[in-house]
Parts: C-alpha cells; sequence; structure tokens
C-alpha cells in the first residue's frame, strides 16, 4: 500500500522562530513497522517553511497515496490545521482514506469524527502496533472491529471506537523509521544536527493537568544497553551530535537509567543530551550526577510548574519548593544547564502571587526559565477541578502553553501578560546568568546558553508584537466544560496496561 506520514505545520511561536527543526518521532515510530511490511510510505514534513495548504497538496498528490497519516505532537493546537490539511485532501482525492493519531483525537474521537467526515479512523493511544493492524485490515478488506485501539464511522454515520489496545511492553520490538528523513534537514541548539528519541514512556507520578501521563497509561523503558547503542548508531552513520529525549520522566527507576548512562559511557560517543525529568529524581541522584555528565547529559527542563506549595498541593505535582532550589544547585556544580517551567494563570493568582514567584525564582538561580500557561486538558483530572472557569482564548491554536486560555479572577489578561514578559528579561539578563552565557568554562555549554538566548529574545518580541496587535480576548467568554464538553477523567488511560508475557516452559524445554 502507498503510504503519507504527513506532519502538520505548526502555528507555535516556538515552532515558528527558531531556524532548527526537529524530527517527528511519533510517525518515524509508525512508519518504521510500516516500511518492515512492505509498504511505500513517505514522510512529508511541512514544519519546513513551513509549507502552504496549497504545497503540501502538491506533494502529497505527487505520491498519489492510498492511505495518508497525520500526527502531531502538539496535537491540540495542530488540530486545525490538520483537519483543514485532511479536508483539502479529500476533496482532491476523495478515494484516498485518512488516519488521525495523536494525543488530542485519541480523547475527541467522537467530537472529530463527529464534525468532519475527511477523517476516516482515529488511532487512539501508542500507534506502532494498531496502525499495522488497520492497515492489513484495509488491505484484506477485514473488520475494523477486530482491530483495537481505533475509531471510525459505522454505515449510519455513528462513531464508534474498538476495545483499547494493549500498551506495548517491549519498546525495542518496533524500529524506528529513520530511512524516512534526511538527517542533515535536522538540527536543534544552533545548527546540531540532532533526533528526538525516547528512552521510556509515561510517567508513574499523578500531576493531575498532565495530558502526557494517561495517554501512555504505564511507565516503561527501553532496554538501555539496547538504546545507547541505537544513539552511538546514529551518530556514528548519520552524524548525529545531539539527542533531545522526549520522555515524560526518563529517570523513574534508578536501576535503567543507572544502566543507561553506564552503556553510554561504555559506547564513548560525543552526544549530547537533554530533555526533562523531576527536581526530586536530581535529588536522589546526587551522588551520581558525574555519570550524567560523562554520559553527555547537559541539560535539563525540571517541570517545577509553580514556586508556591499550596499550588503545588493543588496541582498534586508532588514536589516541594526545597527540592527544586536544592536539583538545581546540584546540576550546576556537574555542569549541567538547568531550564525551570513556571506556570502561570491559576484561578486565585494575584500580584503578590507573581511577586514572591519571581523572588523565589531568583533565589533557585536557574540557568533559563519558560514561562507557560496553564492549559486544561478534557481527559484530566485537573479539567473538572477548571470546568466552571471562563475561556477567553476561542482559537484552538492558541491553546499550545504558550497563550493565556483562562480567565483570572483578580488579574486582566494584560497585566498577567506584561508580568511575565517582565519577569522573564528579569531572569534572563540579572548577572548571573549573563556571566555564565559569556564566561562559562565549558565552550558547548556557551555555545548552548547563546543560542537560547537569541532564540528567546526573538519569541520575546514576537509574542510582543502578537498580544498588541493580533489576539483579541473574549470579555465574557464561555466555561471551559461549555467550550469542550463534559470532563473525560474517566477515560484518562488510554490503552490497557502492557502484559509481558512469560515464556512457555514446556515449549522451552
Amino acid at each position: 500500500m502507498k503510504i503519507v506520514l504527513l506532519n502538520p505545520p505548526h502555528t507555535a511561536i516556538g515552532s515558528r522562530i527558531p531556524d532548527d527543526h526537529l524530527p517527528p518521532l511519533g510517525l518515524l515510530a509508525v512508519g518504521g513497522p510500516l516500511i518492515d511490511d512492505g509498504h511505500e510510505v513517505r514522510l512529508i514534513d511541512c514544519e519546513f517553511g513551513p509549507l502552504s495548504f496549497a504545497q503540501i497538496l502538491e506533494r502529497v498528490l505527487a505520491h498519489r497515496p492510498e492511505l495518508v497519516l497525520i500526527g502531531h505532537s502538539g496535537s491540540t493546537s495542530a488540530h486545525p490545521t490538520a483537519s483543514r490539511i485532511a479536508r483539502e485532501i479529500k476533496a482532491a482525492m476523495p478515494s484516498v482514506r485518512i488516519v488521525y493519531g495523536g494525543v488530542f483525537p485519541t480523547y475527541h474521537w467522537r467530537d472529530v469524527l463527529s464534525e468532519t467526515d475527511v477523517f476516516d479512523y482515529i488511532v487512539r493511544g501508542e500507534g506502532e502496533e494498531s496502525v499495522r493492524r488497520l492497515v492489513r485490515a484495509l488491505s484484506s478488506s477485514g473488520s475494523f472491529s477486530d482491530v483495537p485501539g481505533i475509531a471510525y464511522r459505522e454505515d449510519d454515520g455513528v462513531p464508534v471506537a474498538t476495545r483499547p489496545a494493549e500498551a506495548i511492553a517491549d519498546l525495542d520490538a518496533y524500529r524506528i523509521g529513520w530511512e524516512l528523513i534526511d538527517h542533515q534537514d535536522y538540527s536543534y541548539w544552533g545548527g546540531k544536527r540532532a533526533v528526538v528519541l525516547q528512552f521510556s514512556r509515561g510517567c508513574p507520578h499523578l500531576c493531575n493537568y498532565c495530558g502526557q501521563r494517561g495517554f501512555w497509561t504505564r511507565w516503561r523503558h527501553r532496554a538501555p544497553v539496547a538504546f545507547a547503542k541505537e544513539i552511538a548508531r546514529v551518530h556514528r552513520e548519520q552524524g548525529v551530535e545531539l539527542i533531545n529525549l522526549a520522555d515524560e520522566n526518563p529517570t523513574s527507576s534508578p536501576k535503567a537509567w543507572i544502566a543507561f548512562l553506564n552503556a553510554m559511557i561504555a559506547e564513548n560517543v560525543p552526544v549530547q543530551i537533554v530533555g526533562s525529568t523531576r527536581a526530586d529524581d536530581i535529588v536522589r541522584d546526587a551522588d551520581i550526577l558525574h555519570l550524567y555528565r560523562k554520559a553527555g547529559v547537559v541539560l535539563w527542563l525540571l517541570g517545577m510548574e509553580n514556586t508556591d506549595d499550596a499550588t503545588l498541593k493543588l496541582i498534586k505535582k508532588g514536589g516541594t519548593v526545597t527540592s527544586d532550589r536544592q536539583a538545581l544547585a546540584l546540576l550546576r556544580k556537574h555542569d549541567i544547564l538547568s531550564m525551570a517551567t513556571w506556570v502561570v494563570g491559576f484561578e486565585e493568582e494575584r500580584l503578590s502571587d507573581l511577586w514572591r514567584g519571581f523572588r523565589q525564582l531568583l533565589s533557585y538561580d536557574p540557568d533559563q526559565i519558560q514561562a507557560l500557561y496553564v492549559t486544561p486538558h478534557r481527559w484530566t483530572p485537573f479539567f473538572g477541578l477548571a470546568k466552571g472557569r471562563t475561556v477567553i482564548e476561542p482559537d484552538i491554536r492558541k491553546w499550545d502553553y504558550k497563550h493565556q486560555v483562562l480567565k483570572t479572577k483578580h488579574l486582566h489578561p494584560v497585566v498577567l501578560f506584561c508580568c511575565v514578559k517582565l519577569i522573564e528579561v528579569a531572569i534572563q539578563v540579572r548577572p548571573k546568568a549573563l556571566t555564565r552565557i559569556f564566561l562559562h568554562r565549558d565552550r558547548q555549554q556557551r555555545h548552548a546558553m547563546r543560542w537560547y538566548t537569541r532564540m528567546g529574545r526573538r519569541v520575546w518580541f514576537h509574542e510582543l508584537y502578537e498580544f498588541m496587535f493580533r489576539r483579541r480576548h473574549l470579555d465574557a467568554g464561555p466555561s471551559l466544560q461549555a467550550f469542550w464538553g463534559a470532563p473525560q477523567e474517566a477515560e484518562e488511560e488510554s490503552m490497557l496496561p502492557p502484559h509481558r508475557r512469560r515464556p512457555n516452559k514446556m515449549a522451552a524445554a
């Protein structure tokens, strides 16, 4: 079967400003098994340019596919774009079948299939095995009802979903389709050839705002040695210099993580690793952080979310202000850069809360910060807590964590935006931060911080311009529940727990 994998262009500022692009790991992970099954697979990455709708359609038509698979890592904010692309493809090629995957369609499958007929099938949860089974059914005119983890419309037009798929137990059983990309097209940190990889999927923690934890159902990890060998191979064969870990929490298992670090050290390749983890895990690993650095870890994004213990308790973050501060100090001691995420837009927030947050960020002394706005997802427990709040941003393309989408009781959007922009500047241009940018003892770390500073400056001015001239917040918008629908907390786990089958002892004998 002729198949096109399509990565829609993203409208988020972060995707448009940098000159660097990272490959779409999700589509490559689906593409590898399809190629192994004998299908003719092509990838169209629309982020380059970005491609216009006319250019996207032209490239799809040139391949004359029988099946188009659309998916994007930022699937909520990319949904309007994905829908328009599917609509234009269907208009030009009515016989082509379109499959839609990602976190957003996994949970909003009823709405997506009811509102439009341009998507024929939706893959819910992990796609490697579900897509293979779906394509086999399409190729043989088999029954779709026997394919777990998908949704579609019955003959009467009513959306239905099959039984949930089982989460993949052995993540090493499916290979990534690296041959679908030209590695020289993808880079990060100012021109370093880069790819995205996952050591693990899921997270064992219970943060009630997280839109990823339930999607992956359970935390699992790849074989540490095999994963290190794959990193070494893409470096030696494709010149990859930097690995961006897409994991929510790769360090969850100390045993598995230490095994990976030692395997990377044994491979002895000059690859840099960036990713995100929890401050608690950094504190836990205080005695082995030298192994992190020796294995190539150069930056951790720490999801601190807030500097107020009461707010951390509300969102069930599980961390504390004390552990956050300690983690940042430990990373600096071992020459590992830190990026602290700081989330604003909580309902009861006041100027005094922002001031306290600013002072605590100063005391944390992170190398970089990333200010985000609280963005509730319908399938998370936090959505139920916020369902009565007022939506001020009706454009779904702005639901990307970088735009305020919910009204706060005490702060006008203009006030909140200006405070966030001022805090960003104050944190990034303080003497300590500037000294590290220009005088850090590690040349590669200086390069990384200078790149991030240049990108951050461009994004900062772009956000200011957009807020002043392109955004129009609703004065009296709908409630969150009226905007998205009823909470879906009961459906948070999108797949069945992975079942590790034990070998048959009699057969082995």
